[in-house]
């Protein structure tokens, strides 16, 4: 067998094989950074199956989360098809499907409420419409471009992501907003969010914005963060129209299974149902 050592010249190759592939800029991004995490462990030795083994264990002997091993894994299989060396990967670990959501992460109506008019308080108007539409649209952080003067117009943004295009509808009082805060950012066409030199709105500067609000508004840092109100948008209309399957399309999954994931209650929720199910004397 052919020895490979993992450089850095080969990484950024796969991070244009990624691009061309039509990743997303997150994705990019995580499967680089795990690629870059196993090639300083790696340390310059070569790449065989037994070491790709060797650091699934070592990653279980530093107490990573399971689910973080595995998506950490899936960054390397990715790496591992592109330079041809498929045979070098590794099983997952086995997971028990989760039934309970971690409360600490889990954030609430109120909560969002609170978060929105903190941001209007302290007038960063922008950040309080970007956290509305991802809430009331389910839209990925990276997909807030899509949100343009012209999807607002038409009630309807189209995305396009993954190689799929879907379309996911803008609710009126939402459009209503965004076209007043375009008028008065002389925003014409285009993106709508933007930032103070016309650029694109980052996901790490939503990100960053996002968690510096949170202690002003007395909310939890730890469920404060752009996904989560893709999980508020998801438990929100599954609770208001029962059907896994449309909220599978407006989420952009190919799975149901994916959706579910987005449906899981926390434990606090679950003992209640229990509660009201009456079967304690």
């Amino acid at each position: 067998m052919v020895e490979h050592k993992l450089t850095g010249a080969q990484i950024a190759a796969f991070g244009r094989y990624l691009r061309e592939e039509e990743q997303s800029p997150g994705t990019r991004e995580k499967y680089c950074r795990d690629v870059r995490a196993f090639a300083a462990w790696l340390d310059g030795r070569s790449l065989t199956k037994e070491i790709v083994t060797a650091w699934k264990e070592h990653l279980t002997v530093e107490q990573y989360a399971p689910v973080t091993i595995n998506a950490m894994l899936a960054s390397i299989h990715a790496y591992l098809r592109f330079t041809g060396r498929g045979e070098c990967r590794v099983k997952y670990l086995k997971l028990q499907r989760r039934l309970f959501r971690d409360g600490r992460r889990e954030l609430t109506r109120e909560e969002y409420s609170r978060l929105l008019d903190t941001a209007r308080t302290l007038g960063r108007e922008r950040l309080a419409l970007v956290m509305e539409a991802m809430g009331a649209t389910g839209v990925r952080v990276s997909e807030v471009k899509y949100i343009t003067v012209e999807a607002v117009l038409t009630g309807r943004a189209e995305i396009f992501l993954k190689g799929k295009v879907r379309t996911i509808l803008l609710p009126g009082k939402l459009c209503r907003k965004l076209l007043k805060y375009a008028k008065r950012k002389k925003i014409a066409s285009g993106e709508i969010f933007l930032t103070r030199d016309g650029g694109s709105l980052s996901r790490k500067q939503i990100w960053a914005e996002m968690k510096a609000l949170s202690q002003r508004a007395g909310v939890a840092d730890s469920k404060v963060f752009p996904h989560n109100l893709r999980h508020l948008f998801a438990t929100a209309f599954y609770r208001a129209c029962k059907d896994i399957a449309k909220l599978a399309d407006l989420l952009g999954h190919s799975s149901i299974e994916t959706t579910r994931i987005y449906l899981v209650s926390t434990g606090a929720e679950h003992s209640r149902q229990l509660e009201r199910l009456g079967l304690v004397s």
